[in-house]
């Protein structure tokens, strides 16, 4: 069986690398797996994807419309942008987290209110806090890695060796920091 998770976020927040984090974890764990990113305007704080599907024997990288197992949002009015790709029994883990596109920053348009009823309002939804607990850790930069526990608690996957993970792929001063902040996004669902 194939499970499908989806990240989005606006570029610069980390998305990527949660991403490839996560598919590092399992294939080391044995899945069968693939990813693909869409990058959009990243580079300007515009729109960015990470599909990441697993299981026995996965075919495409591609999540269509109605996939996705989970949908997890490292900012909140991309959880809107992207409900679409939710199957029907799937959920949200959505960072109550705002970051102001250019059109907003311009002042022709307001960042829209009520995302986060209108999220509950159609599918199971959990509201995290990363930013805040990411500052409580000492730095907002681990924001990503708490935004990963939580896809791993959500999805079943403590088993993996995530010290290992986070040990092979984060600069040796920054590791403990980010286990502490896998584990706090653990503890947030």
């Amino acid at each position: 069986m194939v499970k499908s998770i989806l990240l989005v976020g606006v570029g610069g927040q980390g998305t990527i690398l949660a991403s490839k984090l996560l598919t590092t974890g399992l294939m080391e764990a044995g899945y069968d797996v693939k990813m693909s990113e869409i990058h959009g305007m990243s580079q300007r704080g515009g729109s960015v994807s990470s599909q990441v599907r697993y299981g026995d024997k996965v075919e495409s990288s591609v999540i269509e419309v109605g996939g996705a197992d989970i949908l997890v949002s490292f900012e909140k009015m991309e959880a809107l942008r992207w409900l679409k790709y939710l199957k029907p029994d799937g959920k949200v883990v959505v960072n109550d987290y705002e970051i102001n596109s250019m059109p907003i920053l311009s002042g022709k348009f307001d960042y829209p209110t009520g995302i986060l009823e209108e999220l509950s309002s159609k599918v199971p939804t959990k509201v995290v806090h990363a930013a805040k607990r990411a500052a409580e850790l000492g730095n907002p930069k681990v924001m990503n890695v708490i935004l990963l526990g939580t896809i791993i608690r959500s999805m079943g996957l403590e088993a993996i060796n995530w010290e290992k993970i986070i040990g092979d792929n984060v600069k040796a001063k920054f590791k403990e920091l980010n286990l502490k902040a896998l584990t706090a996004g653990m503890d947030l669902v």
